[in-house]
């Protein structure tokens, strides 16, 4: 549905609630904002460690490299080639790509304030720093704010934001395959979250006569997911925008639920069953909600989350939810950013970064740093089975492990603006001058979360890589392996 404005131009002009706000957690602005004239919108991790930032409602795209420490606050911008000309979306379909390009499709709206769900579509190609163009599936007369997932081979998968279609692309020839067959309802606000077992969920915000359904994808087939305790959508309420927050995988194996009425849900895949999770507190008349909104996995555990009050209010409360004390679990008040009391949390994106930390943009000029105060369970961190232990600049070598997936996707949204991060980092650490530099990973063999099984990745050594005896390290999710010794001749 139409949010009710932009907010590039609004910023820069079972109740289980812990109270008390924890002040453990921090943001910090980054030292060099980027240089968007609109705003720093949608963002997206690449494989080499950069962070590719949209100014919102353009073409325009800049690039953040961290720092020679891998300090993300203290990195420094590039500007990035252009897209291509008319083309300029806002909450789109957008993937990072196995071999390291970014796909980006639709856009509910396209360089301006109207919404036109538009078919363009266009690819990066991040090692020649140039875009094409991208055409729609055949027939399709809508993409929009369409959701996307990379399966767990790496195969992408788009919708169409206003019907039940939905098609794979296989990059070789550029080609469509039509799937999803057996889809209850039309694909309008609903997120994918790739499970464990390769599946895909869903929460049905289209469904008039059951507002609580749930569906599962199995090799490109749906089937009901059974029904939710509570409405998550606001399907038939009094805005009736048929929104939905994140629906967020977790290390324990269930699936958090955030909806945009104030109530939560959780999914445990094992059993394939929804107990209601804890409920938000109030703003005034109006429960804290995620009329989409973002949701990211932080390393140890927890989701952060952006809520408003109501449908496209403001103002913006950030919480962490967690399941650790047991039960359904809690939802903690933390710090805002500084343009929070102004914004709803449609506006806010969260993407997790290898350092554990999240990267923060809400259409602003302000970009933000959210700093954890969890550790990692050292049991969902890659490990690395094999690499050759002499390695040359600009040479790409095979890397070997386990859990280089991830536990999740880790980033999420209503259903938009995908910024998962289920993909493995590589940092080279030199032993005698601290010096942290990234390689380029390309074509895991798996992208599947919680994976056991023994995952293959290309690792491509940068030019310019310091000689010498060092350390490299795969990062997923902001969560690093042990560190395994390697000599740079």
């Amino acid at each position: 549905m139409l949010r009710k404005s932009l907010l590039a131009a609004t910023v820069l002009a079972g109740t289980v609630i812990a109270p008390a706000i924890s002040m453990a957690q921090t943001w910090t602005a980054l030292k060099n904002q980027p240089p968007v004239t609109n705003g720093a919108g949608e963002s997206l991790l690449l494989t080499n460690g950069t962070v590719m930032t949209q100014d919102v409602l353009t073409g325009n795209w800049f690039v953040l490299t961290p720092d020679s420490t891998g300090s993300y606050i203290n990195g420094k911008w590039s500007k990035a080639a252009a897209m291509p000309s008319g083309y300029g979306p806002l909450y789109n379909a957008s993937q990072v790509l196995p071999n390291g390009n970014v796909i980006i499709q639709g856009g509910e709206y396209n360089l301006s304030g109207g919404g036109v769900w538009t078919t363009k579509g266009a690819l990066y190609d991040t090692a020649k720093n140039t875009w094409s163009s991208v055409s729609p599936p055949s027939g399709w007369s809508t993409i929009g704010d369409a959701q996307s997932v990379l399966l767990g081979n790496g195969t992408y998968q788009l919708a169409n934001c206003c019907t039940t279609q939905e098609v794979t692309l296989d990059f070789t020839g550029m080609t469509y395959t039509t799937t999803g067959t057996g889809k209850n309802d039309i694909n309008d606000e609903e997120g994918w979250t790739l499970l464990p077992t390769g599946q895909v969920l869903t929460v049905d915000c289209n469904d008039t006569a059951d507002n609580k359904h749930t569906e599962i994808e199995t090799s490109g087939a749906w089937a009901s997911a059974g029904d939710t305790p509570v409405e998550l959508d606001d399907l038939g309420t009094k805005t009736n925008s048929h929104e939905m927050g994140p629906l967020v995988l977790l290390p324990n194996g269930t699936v958090l639920a955030v909806g945009a009425t104030g109530y939560t849900a959780i999914y445990t895949i094992s059993s394939g069953t929804w107990t209601q999770g804890p409920t938000f507190p109030k703003s005034g008349n109006n429960y804290y909600d995620e009329a989409d909104g973002p949701g990211a996995l932080l390393p140890d555990g927890n989701v952060l989350l952006a809520a408003s009050p109501g449908v496209y209010n403001s103002p913006t409360q950030f919480f962490e939810y967690s399941y650790a004390g047991g039960g359904v679990g809690t939802l903690t008040e933390v710090p805002n950013t500084p343009n929070a009391s102004g914004e709803p949390s449609y506006a806010v994106n969260l993407l997790v970064l290898p350092t554990g930390q999240v990267f923060q943009t809400d259409q602003s000029g302000d970009v933000e740093i959210y700093t954890p105060s969890g550790t990692a369970n050292p049991a969902w961190a890659p490990v690395i089975s094999s690499f050759p232990t002499k390695v040359k600049p600009k040479k790409t070598y095979t890397l070997t492990g386990t859990l280089l997936s991830g536990m999740s996707q880790a980033g999420f949204y209503g259903d938009d603006n995908q910024q998962a991060t289920n993909y493995p980092i590589v940092e080279v650490v030199n032993t005698a001058s601290g010096a942290v530099q990234f390689a380029t990973t390309t074509n895991p063999s798996s992208y599947l979360p919680a994976n056991p099984n023994s995952v293959t990745v290309s690792v491509t050594m940068p030019k310019g890589l310091q000689k010498g005896a060092s350390n490299l390290y795969v990062v997923t999710n902001g969560i690093a392996s042990k560190a395994f010794p390697i000599t740079v001749k």
